[in-house]
């Protein structure tokens, strides 16, 4: 009988060395690309899901998802501290879905399957870094930008516009601002990048705008 206690001790004691390694890897990742959670916040995610799993089991006997079932709650609200509004999207939130995946990847090593635990934490690594050159190609045709320009009067809002169709780009007015003769438009801009490049040189040269910004 002590020996099946030491025996499941040991496994307890795997599952959670295993659960810090795949954190470790899966926080490697966010923090080699300097996101608001690093490697310390998914080490103790996995590790914090496994080990809750692991007492869910052994403390929970009549109902062994007891405890495990409110893992999810507590990380809605992690995930809710690194979601934020930038300029013209919401950031963070590609690191809240991984720290929710993290936590499932504890909660498979918490109960035992470590093979589904590893192989999720190859998928998520695999959908963080490669799918990142993905992005970067359809950025490259379809880039979304915030300018703010600024001109003398309002008859220049047409200009503007017919800068931005001579560029190849859509274009819709977020809003505007008029200051002591002069007047700032934020407008959404979409299009190629090579087409942004190139707005930005005309911006810059074109006398009739007083300032821009991005």
């Amino acid at each position: 009988m002590e020996f099946l206690k030491d025996h499941s001790i040991q496994n307890e004691l795997l599952l959670i060395f295993i659960s810090v390694i795949l954190g470790i890897l899966i926080g490697a990742e966010r923090e080699y690309r300097n996101k608001s959670a690093g490697l310390r916040t998914f080490i103790l995610i996995c590790f914090g899901s496994c080990l809750f799993t692991i007492l869910s089991i052994k403390i929970g006997v009549a109902d062994p998802d007891r405890i495990a079932a409110n893992i999810i709650t507590g990380i809605g609200f992690l995930g809710a501290g690194v979601i934020f509004k930038g300029d013209n999207k919401i950031d963070g939130i590609t690191t809240a879905t991984t720290i929710w995946a993290t936590a499932s990847i504890g909660m498979a090593v918490g109960s035992g399957y470590v093979y589904l635990a590893a192989l999720g934490t190859v998928l998520v690594l695999l959908i963080l870094s490669s799918l990142t050159s993905f992005e970067k190609i359809i950025d490259k045709e379809h880039r979304i930008r915030e300018y703010k320009i600024a001109v003398v009067n309002y008859h220049d809002i047409a200009y503007c516009e017919e800068i931005f169709k001579r560029h190849h780009l859509k274009f819709t007015i977020s809003k505007q601002q008029y200051t002591q003769g002069n007047l700032a438009t934020s407008w959404i801009i979409t299009g190629k990048s090579v087409n942004h490049e190139a707005l930005m040189k005309a911006l810059m040269e074109d006398e009739k705008i007083l300032a821009y910004q991005f």
